[in-house]
């Protein structure tokens, strides 16, 4: 399949945003949601930012107070409470949880382009951490556009968990949040783009912390706030690219064939890549086509080498002409670009 990464990938690097205050760094800018608005291309970047740790021997972070204003929580790192195995987070010895905290937070901040190639980034977040359900940062933005408006989903992390948030906007200056969709576990959610027999459908991403591997779940909304009728759409399968967990990447797109839904898997080593599936037009929670091998993985040097190596993980995609321009986080720290023909995709589905 002839599918082409931009020669100048990544397109963002952390080097081009500024960070929110000067006691953060920009660690990562990944993941981002897109869409077209008013002639341009823009993306909704998720933008991870540590504190700069000017401390020998002790690990800053930031997290929300109680009153919701941003505190620096410091630890010894030589405290032996405490697990700092894992670069990305910091776990309790002996929780029963898989962190306590993270050692970044994340924001969402918006980016513009004439071309879907250069883009010019806003100096200030977007959307920032504001309430207890935001307290660790927000993350992994998706953007559908609905009529006027453009809808925005995205993971709320906090002590409580991770839920799903909504927020609402027209222009990319200013947004309403619609309040919590999804209650925790749950991520990776996307909006189809229209209604389906009268009702809203969503796909997203609970995770059972008794048995099962993660994998994409369906659901039904008459307001786009109150969602139902949980369904199971695609499992992970074994000895395969996707094998250990899978969940939804970019808004499903509509074609004559169906819903092309392009979606990330994860295999037994930790890699992440990109494949499809093809959902019904009005029976979105049944699979009529899917991808046999990743349609994009890890290969080049920039997407087998970062802050978490071997990801390529797509939240957002523009159609421009007959050709998807589909953007994805590598390796949690930078952005790249690849372009396909829906046509070329739709072809290697089984």
């Amino acid at each position: 399949m002839d599918i082409r990464r931009y020669k100048g990938n990544p397109i963002i690097t952390c080097s081009e945003v500024t960070p929110s205050s000067k006691d953060f760094q920009v660690v990562g800018v990944f993941n981002p949601g897109a869409a077209e608005c008013n002639g341009e291309v823009v993306l909704a970047l998720r933008i991870a930012e540590r504190v700069k740790q000017e401390m020998e021997g002790y690990m800053r972070i930031p997290l929300l107070d109680q009153n919701n204003k941003i505190k620096l929580l410091t630890i010894n790192k030589k405290d032996e409470n405490y697990d700092f195995s894992d670069s990305r987070v910091i776990k309790k010895v002996g929780s029963n949880v898989d962190f306590d905290y993270l050692t970044s937070m994340s924001h969402i901040r918006i980016a513009r382009s004439c071309d879907g190639v250069n883009f010019e980034i806003d100096e200030v977040p977007f959307i920032f951490p504001e309430n207890k359900y935001e307290s660790f940062g927000v993350e992994d933005p998706r953007i559908t556009k609905i009529d006027d408006n453009y809808y925005m989903t995205y993971s709320a992390v906090s002590k409580y968990g991770i839920v799903v948030e909504l927020a609402v906007t027209n222009d990319f200056k200013s947004y309403k949040k619609l309040g919590n969709i999804f209650n925790t576990e749950n991520k990776d959610a996307v909006i189809f783009p229209e209604k389906i027999g009268e009702k809203y459908f969503a796909l997203n991403r609970p995770v059972s912390k008794s048995t099962g591997n993660p994998v994409i779940w369906i659901s039904e909304s008459d307001n786009l706030i109150n969602w139902g009728n949980h369904k199971i759409v695609a499992c992970t399968r074994e000895n395969s690219w996707d094998s250990a967990k899978i969940g939804a990447g970019v808004p499903p797109i509509k074609t004559d064939e169906g819903w092309l839904e392009l979606y990330h898997g994860v295999d037994d080593m930790e890699h992440y890549s990109m494949g499809a599936l093809l959902l019904d037009t009005n029976c979105p929670e049944k699979v009529v086509g899917r991808s046999k091998d990743p349609i994009l993985k890890p290969q080049e040097n920039y997407e087998k080498s970062g802050f978490f190596s071997d990801v390529i993980f797509p939240c957002g995609v523009v159609l421009r002409g007959d050709e998807l321009y589909i953007y994805y986080g590598i390796c949690d720290n930078s952005i790249g670009l690849a372009v396909v023909k829906i046509k070329d995709i739709l072809n290697t589905l089984d």
